[in-house]
C-alpha cells in the first residue's frame, strides 16, 4: 500500500517482507544493465572493483585492504555481541482471544503497536486470490467513528508513521507515534478491528488501487512475473501456488458480500495478537488495552487453515519464460521445510553460505573466478508452512544460460558431496549473530519479531532464543540439507529470455 511517508518502506515495510527479495533482483538488473551501457558488454570484474585499485603495488594493497577488513571486522562482531539483549516482555490474552504482548522500553519517547492477523493470500479461496491483500487496503479507509482518509491524517498530525503488509501467511499494520500518543494508536486499531469501513464504495475504490498496483509490480515490470511463474510450478496443491496480489479477475468479479465474509472470518480479535512496544507503563497500558479491545467481540465463523501437503516432487520442472527484458536470467527454486523446524535453519545457513556477500562461493566463483555470471543470489522463503530456497543468476555477455546453469549446479554438487571448512561454518555464525542482533535494535523491528514468533512459530519468547537453533547448526547439518533438498529432482528451473530470442 503507497503512503507519503517512506516511499520504500511502504512498498516492503518491515523484516518479512517478500517483496523486499525482488525489489533486490530489480535493482541489482538496473545496476547490471547501467554497468553494460557505459562500460561496454563483457563485465568482466565488478566496475567498481576496477576503478577502486589504482596502486602500483597492487598485492601489498590488497593485504593491507585484508588486514584492515579483518580488524574492523573483529570489532564489529565484538560491539555487535556486546550489544546483544534480551527482549523482555509480558503477554496475556483477553477473554475475545485476543492475545496481548507488551514490551516495555523507556530509553526513547516512542511506542508503536503493532496489530497482525493471522491470515495471507494461504487462507484464500483458490477462485478468489488476492483478497488478503486487499484487505490490507481496505483496513485504510476508515471506520464507523474515523472519515473515510482522516486515518493518515490522526496519525501524521500527531508526529506519528503508519503502514501494513501482507505474506502468505499473515497481514500486519502498525503505528510508530510519540509516547504520549499511545492511546491514539489503540483507539485507531480497535476502530479497524471493531468498525473497520467494508462498504460499497471503499470495495469499488481498493479495487481499482489492488488491480492497477498489479500491473505495476508484475505485469509491467520487467522480471516481474518471476514469483508468480516459479509459485505455479513448485506447489502444484498447496495455496502458495499463487501470487499474494492475486488475480485481478478474482478481485474485480468478487461481490461486496464476498468481501464482508472475508473479514468477519479472519479479522477478529481470536486471529490477532497486538503487540505495543516502547516508551510504556506495563500496568497503565495493560488497562488501556482493556477499556479499548475488552468489549469487541469474539469471531464466531470457524478460521480457516489450510491443511493442504504439497507432495513431494520426483522429478525436475523445467521452462523458459520469454519478457520485455535485455539481460537472460536463470532461476532456480527448491522445495525446503517450514520456518522454524529443525532442518530450516541449516538450508537458510546453506543460502547464506553460497551467495550472502562478495565472498560467497556462488559470487567468488561464478563472477570474480570463472566469471559466467554478472550476478548471483541465493535467498530462502522462510514460511508457515513448507516454503522454497531461490537461486538467481544473470549470464555474462556471450555465456550461454545452460553453461551458467551447469556452474551453478557444480557448486550445488560441491556442498552436497563435502563439509563446508570450519573457517566457513565460524564465518557463518558470525554473520547471523550479527544479523540477530542488528535485527531487534528499533522498537519496530521487535515489534514485529514479537507478533511474528508469537503468530508464525508460536512463541514470542523465541525472539531471544532462535539464535541458539542457528548457532547449534553443524557442517554435518549443512551438508545434509544439501543432500535432501538441494536436488535435481526437487527443483524448478526456469529460463527468463528476451522476447526477441522467442
Amino acid at each position: 500500500m503507497l503512503y507519503p511517508n517512506n516511499p520504500l518502506a511502504e512498498l516492503f515495510p518491515g523484516k518479512h517482507r517478500l517483496f523486499q527479495y525482488f525489489f533486490i533482483v530489480i535493482i541489482q538488473i538496473f545496476i547490471l544493465l547501467f554497468k553494460i551501457q557505459k562500460f561496454g558488454l563483457k563485465v568482466k570484474k565488478p566496475v567498481y572493483l576496477q576503478a577502486a585499485v589504482t596502486y602500483k603495488h597492487i598485492n601489498k594493497y590488497k593485504m593491507k585492504r585484508k588486514l584492515l577488513t579483518g580488524l574492523l571486522g573483529m570489532l564489529a562482531f565484538t560491539l555487535l555481541h556486546s550489544q546483544a539483549v534480551n527482549i523482555e516482555f509480558q503477554e496475556y490474552t483477553l477473554d475475545n482471544g485476543l492475545h496481548v504482548i507488551l514490551h516495555q522500553d523507556n530509553s526513547t519517547p516512542i511506542v508503536v503497536t503493532n496489530i497482525m492477523y493471522h491470515v495471507g493470500s494461504k487462507n484464500e479461496d483458490p477462485n478468489r486470490t488476492g483478497f488478503a491483500h486487499f484487505f490490507e487496503h481496505l483496513m485504510f479507509e476508515g471506520s464507523e467513528n474515523i472519515g473515510r482518509g482522516e486515518l493518515d491524517q490522526y496519525v501524521e498530525s500527531a508526529g506519528g508513521t503508519l503502514n501494513a503488509y501482507t505474506s502468505f501467511d499473515v497481514t500486519n499494520y502498525y503505528l510508530l507515534l510519540p509516547s504520549n500518543q499511545l492511546e491514539l494508536g489503540l483507539w485507531i486499531e480497535s476502530e479497524r478491528l471493531l468498525h473497520a469501513r467494508v462498504d460499497e464504495t471503499g470495495i469499488r475504490t481498493q479495487k481499482d488501487v489492488v488491480i492497477e498496483e498489479k500491473k505495476q509490480v508484475i505485469d509491467n515490470q520487467p522480471y516481474g512475473s518471476i514469483l508468480s511463474e516459479t509459485l505455479k510450478r513448485a506447489y502444484q496443491e498447496h495455496p502458495y501456488r499463487w501470487h499474494i496480489l492475486g488475480d485481478e479477475d478474482h478481485i474485480r468479479e468478487a461481490e461486496n458480500h464476498e468481501f464482508k465474509e472475508f473479514h468477519e472470518m479472519f479479522y477478529v480479535p481470536n486471529n490477532a495478537v497486538l503487540v505495543i512496544a516502547g516508551d510504556i507503563d506495563i500496568d497503565k497500558t495493560k488497562k488501556l488495552v482493556e477499556a479499548w479491545f475488552g468489549d469487541i467481540p469474539k469471531g464466531t465463523r470457524d478460521i480457516y487453515r489450510p491443511e493442504i501437503q504439497e507432495p513431494a516432487r520426483n522429478r525436475e520442472i523445467r521452462d523458459t519464460i520469454y519478457d520485455n527484458i535485455q539481460l537472460p536470467l536463470v532461476v532456480q527454486a527448491y522445495n525446503i521445510p517450514a520456518r522454524g523446524t529443525p532442518d530450516y535453519y541449516a538450508v537458510e545457513m546453506l543460502g547464506a553460505l553460497l551467495s550472502r556477500g562478495q565472498s560467497s562461493r556462488l559470487h567468488r566463483r561464478l563472477v570474480d573466478e570463472q566469471q559466467v555470471a554478472l550476478q548471483v543470489m541465493a535467498m530462502p522463503l522462510g514460511l508457515e508452512d513448507p516454503g522454497l530456497s531461490m537461486i538467481y543468476a544473470f549470464p555474462n555477455m556471450g555465456i550461454d544460460p545452460r553453461d551458467l546453469e551447469d556452474a551453478i549446479n557444480r557448486e550445488l554438487e560441491e556442498v552436497r558431496n563435502n563439509l563446508i571448512s570450519e573457517l566457513e561454518m565460524e564465518k557463518l555464525r558470525n554473520q547471523f549473530e550479527s544479523q540477530f542482533v542488528s535485527s531487534n535494535t528499533t522498537m519496530a523491528s521487535r515489534a514485529t519479531s514479537l507478533a511474528t514468533h508469537h503468530t508464525i512459530l508460536g512463541d514470542a519468547g523465541r525472539i531471544n532464543t532462535e539464535i541458539e537453533r542457528y548457532m547449534s547448526v553443524t557442517r554435518q547439518d549443512i551438508l545434509n540439507a544439501a543432500r535432501k533438498y538441494f536436488t535435481e529432482e526437487n527443483r524448478v528451473v526456469l529460463y527468463y529470455l528476451p522476447k526477441q530470442a522467442g
